[in-house]
């Protein structure tokens, strides 16, 4: 006799005697899950991370120059090269998504039709973004500041309020301002025009602000399980206020941001080979640095000649497409392999 699958975030709970022991055992096994965060809840903290804020301060207590052109310049090639690959899966996470989408047909048809009209809008989104940095600079700049806040707070799952993990992601992006505000204000200046000097003083004003919400949500992250996490953002909110702007932007970029992302896309996407899962990372990744190098050379007098500022701005231009796709391509990814492990149920 075939059984109805039970939906996959059901719990059923089936009453019988158990033998006292047992009931024991099962309730120190509850009392210690409290301490640990729940599952999908989010506490990826891998040891390069620590490896990293360590090197870092001990950089900082010998009176290294990271602040120094070449040490910027390093920086910089560190957060888009260990970064910039996080987001290079999104394409791959809508192809998995329609294919397993019984409703969609597969890959056929109107499969093939919805995965063309979403990339064409990913890349339209794109492209926005540049024409934006090419004529609206200050816009740019803004819209990437809040994009980056909304995305760095997704970091942040076992926070059940929408706020405070968009305060979460914002203090990203304010600490550094509290500790180097001229630093800043450089950047945001060379990214977009003169005028940028008023929205790093905005993002000062409001840092402290962002910052003590934070802490109450490093408190709950704490107290929910999340003590891995809690503890490296304690950390690196604290070196993103030490460290030269670039510097501590790469430590959160590339050790804790972006390996988060990597692990919850490789889960998704766990029938890509090793191979193939490496090589899609670096060919699009370079496809973005490429395209982003022509656009450069056709409008050289439109970009600030430095480095720093035109990675952030190579950021913002995908960043936005990111936000925009991944939420949705999760959750449909999500529901996708839900129904197949339904059908699947005897």
């Amino acid at each position: 006799m075939r059984t109805r699958a039970m939906p996959c975030d059901a719990v059923t709970i089936v009453a019988h005697p158990r033998p006292l022991s047992e009931r024991r055992a099962s309730s120190d096994r509850r009392a210690s899950s409290r301490h640990r965060a729940p599952i999908g809840r989010g506490d990826v903290v891998y040891p390069a991370y620590w490896v990293a804020a360590a090197a870092l301060i001990v950089a900082t207590l010998l009176g290294l120059p990271l602040g120094q052109p070449a040490a910027v310049v390093a920086a910089t090639i560190v957060f888009i090269g260990g970064g910039l690959p996080h987001g290079a899966y999104d394409i791959a996470l809508l192809r998995r998504a329609v294919a397993l989408d019984r409703s969609g047909g597969g890959m056929a048809g109107g499969g093939l039709v919805r995965v063309g009209l979403v990339v064409g809008g990913y890349v339209a989104t794109a492209l926005l973004m540049v024409s934006l940095w090419l004529t609206m600079p200050l816009v740019a700049l803004v819209l990437f500041l809040a994009v980056a806040a909304v995305h760095f707070g997704e970091d942040w799952a076992m926070l059940e309020e929408p706020l405070l993990r968009v305060a979460a992601g914002a203090a990203v992006i304010g600490a550094a301002t509290i500790g180097h505000p001229s630093a800043v204000s450089a950047v945001f200046v060379a990214m977009s025009d003169p005028r940028a000097a008023v929205v790093a003083r905005i993002v000062t004003a409001i840092a402290p602000v962002a910052l003590l919400v934070t802490l109450v949500g490093i408190a709950l992250a704490w107290r929910q399980g999340s003590r891995h996490w809690a503890s490296a953002m304690a950390v690196c909110l604290g070196l993103l206020i030490v460290l030269p702007p670039v510097a501590g932007f790469a430590l959160f970029f590339v050790f804790l941001h972006s390996p988060r992302h990597l692990a919850q896309t490789r889960v998704l996407l766990r029938d890509m080979t090793r191979a193939r899962w490496i090589g899609t990372g670096a060919l699009l990744s370079g496809v973005a640095i490429l395209g982003w190098w022509g656009v450069r050379v056709i409008a050289p007098s439109r970009f600030d000649p430095s480095v720093g500022a035109q990675a952030f701005q190579l950021l913002a231009s995908v960043a936005v497409p990111h936000l925009l796709l991944s939420r949705w391509l999760e959750r449909r990814q999500a529901i996708a392999c839900c129904a197949e492990d339904q059908t699947a149920a005897p």
